[in-house]
């Protein structure tokens, strides 16, 4: 999946900026949900070899490619949505517009946006929604491994500012280390109150 055969049919259609989007961390209890946006260069001297869905791919391989398409891109640019915005508008919403976000950012700006998964956003630029897009769209995978190499970093950093979580390890995902951690301390500044609510009620009746 790194042949560039979408953007490279929409670039033939009359489209030369075509944007990939995705997202990373919308299951986390802690933490932003965190959107990339990538135009890749369709030159085939600066193709980007071994592109794919940011899961799929070790730490290792996610940052060395984070590293060549910061290098090579057109454009790209990360957004976050943090957690009091997840709270305050939900995840869905707030993926929305961090998505959003992410195109806004890009400089230049793109003629065609291409999303993961089935996300339909609030711009004036044509776009399309593709299931799977990070492992089927060289674009999309792209972002897919910015948003995850950002948002791993990002959460390293907070588990020396919020210690005792495993935020460096578990990322903000529900682990049975960082659910215990919540009964045990409470919660933290980056929580999703929202996502949590079941975990305190219980918090609450063993300490009453």
């Amino acid at each position: 999946m790194d042949d560039l055969a979408l953007e490279r049919d929409y670039a033939a259609r009359g489209y030369g900026a075509v944007a990939g989007v995705d997202e990373v961390g919308r299951g986390p209890l802690a933490g932003p949900v965190v959107c990339a946006a990538v135009i890749l260069p369709l030159e085939e001297a600066l193709r980007i070899r071994g592109i794919d869905d940011s899961k799929r791919l070790s730490r290792r391989r996610r940052e060395e490619l984070a590293a060549l398409i910061r290098d090579r891109a057109v454009a790209f640019s990360v957004c976050e949505a943090d957690a009091a915005l997840i709270d305050e508008i939900n995840i869905l919403q707030a993926t929305r517009r961090c998505m959003k976000g992410a195109v806004e950012l890009l400089s230049p700006a793109p003629d065609f946006v291409l999303t993961d998964g089935n996300m339909t956003l609030e711009i004036n630029i044509p776009q399309r929604s593709i299931v799977k897009g990070d492992a089927l769209v060289a674009s999309i995978g792209a972002a897919s491994i910015l948003a995850k190499v950002y948002r791993d970093a990002l959460m390293a950093s907070y588990a020396a500012q919020y210690p005792g979580y495993g935020f460096e390890r578990n990322a903000g995902y529900g682990t049975a280390e960082h659910i215990r951690a919540i009964r045990e301390r409470g919660i933290c500044a980056i929580h999703r109150r929202s996502f949590l609510n079941r975990i305190l009620e219980e918090k609450g009746k063993s300490s009453s």
